[in-house]
């Protein structure tokens, strides 16, 4: 019994110290797992920094900025037109344009001729604006002539046909009956015209030119100076009557003016030609708002621009009665021939200063001054200019395309 307690007791020890053992055992495994885990999360951490260190200058160097977002550049551009008989002419600094409609529907675009470079006068203040005006007038008598015939190109009759002249060579009908008759209709004044053609041009821009200054500057002088008769030689060569009759002479040449748009615009191949008018002024106020040349962008464009011809012309008819009334004062005699040879040599003064206020406040328009005079000038192209159609703005837009610079800065104007 002693002997069965005694083995007991020895095994309960042995089983003790089993269990002791296996404490110690797994205490020494835990603590060692533990450091190797703490040396495993401190490895991954200084991994996981190393990586984050690299991506931070990764992402440093490779960063890319997102693009900035285009930006419209507006400004005021030298670009200017005219326009023709379904078509525009365009000047830029360097090259001038046509762009015709032709009957065919195609657009015919060409490149006119310009002279090398300005002569001295043509920078001189006063004396650069007559010059300008005479050379444009020029260039755009021609333009307007030759873009009448480009738009009949391509007409209906114009088919080909064989005809009885010539069995083994189509040609057309016009062609033909052109080659049929030519010896006969062609007279020696057109053979002289062909020849001295920019001869022909020069006259029928002085021709015109002449006819403006009788319509507006000597009529309305001669209309005033026909009401003298009323009044005796004395008084009219008072100072308050001479001021009173010019006063009197301008509001005629502006009531003859507004007159002369107003029937024009009326009539229906005019009417057109003031479509392509609207439709030059959108294409240039598109290109200089910065955006591309569209349809859809110049569509919703105004057709009122500050820097038009018809503003110009404006500032003029004002520009004259301060110039003419000056003058009479000066003067001071009221007899009807003396009137009309001051008005003549006057004419050049006129067009020079109301070409530098133009030019002035065309730099300037955002000027209260300058507002006053460009807004008559604004109100006037509700005549001469129309909303054009998508075909029209074709048109302009091949115009403009064919006389924008390479460098952009140099048609600012």
């Amino acid at each position: 019994m002693d002997e069965d307690m005694k083995n007991q007791e020895l095994f309960g020890s042995s089983v003790n110290d089993i269990e002791k053992a296996e404490e110690a055992v797994s205490q020494v495994v835990s603590a060692e797992v533990t450091d190797a885990g703490a040396e495993v999360a401190s490895a991954q951490k200084i991994e996981t920094e190393v990586i984050d260190s690299v991506d931070a200058e990764v992402s440093a160097e490779t960063k890319v900025e997102p693009a900035p977002l285009p930006v419209k550049r507006t400004k005021k551009t030298t670009i200017g037109g005219q326009a023709l008989i379904e078509g525009i002419m365009m000047c830029g600094p360097h090259r001038t344009a046509i762009a015709v409609r032709k009957a065919d529907g195609s657009i015919y675009v060409e490149e006119i001729k310009k002279s090398a470079s300005e002569t001295f006068f043509e920078k001189v203040p006063l004396v650069r604006g007559c010059l300008r005006f005479f050379r444009q007038l020029i260039t755009g008598t021609a333009a307007l002539m030759k873009s009448a015939e480009i738009s009949e190109e391509g007409a209906p009759e114009d088919v080909v046909e064989r005809v009885t002249l010539d069995e083994d060579k189509p040609q057309t009908i016009k062609e033909a009956s052109e080659k049929k008759g030519k010896e006969k209709t062609e007279s020696k004044l057109d053979k002289w015209a062909d020849k001295h053609s920019d001869g022909v041009m020069i006259f029928a821009a002085v021709l015109g030119l002449a006819f403006s200054i009788v319509l507006f500057i000597l009529l309305p002088r001669l209309i005033v100076d026909t009401g003298l008769h009323f009044f005796s030689a004395e008084r009219s060569d008072s100072v308050g009557l001479n001021v009173g009759l010019n006063f009197i002479e301008g509001v005629i040449r502006i009531v003859i003016f507004l007159s002369y748009l107003g029937l024009t615009s009326r009539m229906k191949d005019i009417a057109r030609v003031w479509m392509y008018h609207g439709a030059e002024h959108k294409t240039i106020a598109c290109y200089e708002a910065g955006e591309e040349l569209t349809v859809e962008n110049i569509r919703k464009q105004s057709r009122f621009h500050p820097r038009c011809g018809t503003a110009f012309l404006f500032i003029v008819v004002l520009v004259s009665i301060l110039v003419f009334c000056v003058a009479s004062v000066f003067i001071g005699v009221n007899v009807w021939w003396v009137n009309m040879l001051v008005r003549l040599a006057l004419v050049p003064l006129v067009g020079g200063i109301s070409f530098e206020i133009l030019r002035f406040c065309g730099r300037h328009d955002q000027n209260r001054i300058c507002k006053i005079f460009i807004a008559p000038g604004l109100a006037l192209q509700k005549l001469t200019t129309k909303e054009p159609t998508d075909s029209m703005i074709e048109v302009a837009i091949a115009s403009v395309q064919a006389v924008i610079p390479e460098n952009s800065n140099e048609d600012i104007w």
